[in-house]
């Protein structure tokens, strides 16, 4: 009789246990982050801060969704940008350099800062 309260209480405890580790242990999404610190650390790549900071200064809109991409071991940022007449523009730049690689969208001029630097 003693036996069969214990069993379900032992496997419980277990499952507690076993759920704890996994909990604690890394998964491969905090390895993949640590991954792009460690990237942004050593140089490897261009924080976004920097991306973002000159976005601002050349272009009027607001940042819709940020993506990270590698594509045949190169890394680029998108940036979608929603634009003051509605206008929904993505950059893209190179992560490494920082450096425009491309933009497309309709009315991107209608975004530019008259004072922005070029």
């Amino acid at each position: 009789m003693m036996t069969r309260c214990l069993l379900p209480r032992l496997r419980l405890l277990a499952l507690s246990a076993l759920l704890a580790l996994l909990a604690a242990s890394p998964a491969p999404a905090d390895e993949a982050w640590h991954d792009l610190h460690e990237a942004v650390r050593e140089g490897r790549i261009v924080p976004l801060p920097e991306i973002l900071d000159w976005l601002e200064a050349r272009y009027v809109g607001q940042v819709l969704e940020v993506e990270l991409e590698r594509d045949d071991g190169k890394m680029t940022y998108e940036v979608e940008m929603l634009g003051p007449r509605g206008q929904v523009v993505e950059f893209e730049f190179d992560a490494a350099s920082g450096e425009l690689i491309g933009m497309e969208g309709v009315n991107i001029n209608g975004m530019r800062r008259e004072d922005g630097a070029e």
